[in-house]
């Protein structure tokens, strides 16, 4: 599933290419496209038409495009295979074409394609600028609204494994499977690490090389495994030569030779070096032993 980085790197695009435009008419070819707009395809597309897409937005892993008219917005998350492509209007259809906007200048559509109907578009009201569904996701490690003292806070109340916090989006929003794998690695932390015996400076590490190797990602334009993510222009990235660990399995560890390892995890995989990222020791249980009288 596409990441943050890979959905900025779309969200860069719509902003290049469909912002202030007039929308002419839209059309549903997959109903299951817009599952959650739940007044139907002919309602979506009679409130789309005559609007003029205001700016392109994104926390996380979802995608909006404000409106003009009234406090609402198209809103897309891509999952696994959701494609938002800037189209000459007379190419022929996607295979997987599931939802085409028009506009009013005649120049290039805007087009969700999607193999495996994961993903969805949908009409949605705003709540202080973000869309309502999606409001209890926190904020982005690169959001002004990201606080890092509460995120501390909050992480080491968790009593979980590290990187299962990381995949929280109620805890921090668009980091998914790869981007934590790097960033532990990174930071020299297995994804077992419990929260709470992380410490202030640690936690700041662990969010700067977050922010890094996200940021190095964005500038590759995102990681693509296969045809399915590409940008707006139907681009794929390439940091997936850039990846330290992520499905790297034994192969050497950059810093140190130690053959990567795999691991399960979360019905998926988790790499890291076990030498750099060493598993933390089992808490112990039970009473403390007997102190022998003097």
């Amino acid at each position: 599933m596409p990441e943050l980085p890979e959905v900025e790197v779309v969200r860069r695009g719509l902003a290049q290419w469909v912002i202030g435009r007039e929308i002419a008419s839209a059309e549903v070819l997959h109903p299951r496209a817009i599952r959650r707009h739940m007044p139907g395809p002919d309602e979506f597309t009679a409130r789309l038409k005559g609007r003029t897409l205001l700016s392109s937005e994104r926390r996380g892993k979802y995608l909006w495009l404000p409106l003009s008219g009234a406090e609402e917005a198209l809103m897309a998350h891509l999952g696994m295979s959701g494609q938002l492509l800037v189209v000459d209007g007379d190419a022929p259809p996607e295979k997987h074409l599931r939802v085409r906007v028009r506009f009013e200048d005649g120049g290039p559509d805007l087009r969700f394609v999607d193999q495996r109907t994961f993903g969805h578009v949908m009409l949605t009201s705003l709540a202080g600028g973000v869309p309502e569904p999606i409001a209890h996701i926190a904020p982005d490690p690169f959001e002004a609204a990201f606080d890092e003292d509460e995120f501390s806070r909050r992480l080491r109340a968790r009593h979980t494994e590290i990187k299962r916090a990381l995949l929280d989006q109620s805890l921090i929003s668009g980091v998914g499977n790869i981007y934590a794998d790097e960033a532990l690695w990174i930071a020299r932390l297995h994804w077992a690490r419990p929260t709470q015996t992380l410490t202030r400076p640690k936690i700041t590490e662990l969010l700067a090389a977050v922010r890094t190797v996200m940021a190095a990602a964005l500038q590759q334009g995102g990681t693509s495994f296969d045809s399915l993510y590409v940008d707006v222009n139907g681009d794929s990235g390439y940091f997936e030569r850039s990846l330290e660990v992520y499905g790297r399995r034994d192969l050497p560890c950059s810093r140190c030779g130690t053959p990567i390892r795999r691991e399960a995890f979360m019905n998926r995989s988790s790499y890291s070096c076990p030498r750099c990222q060493r598993r933390p020791r089992p808490a112990r249980s039970g009473p403390p032993p007997a102190t022998s009288p003097r």
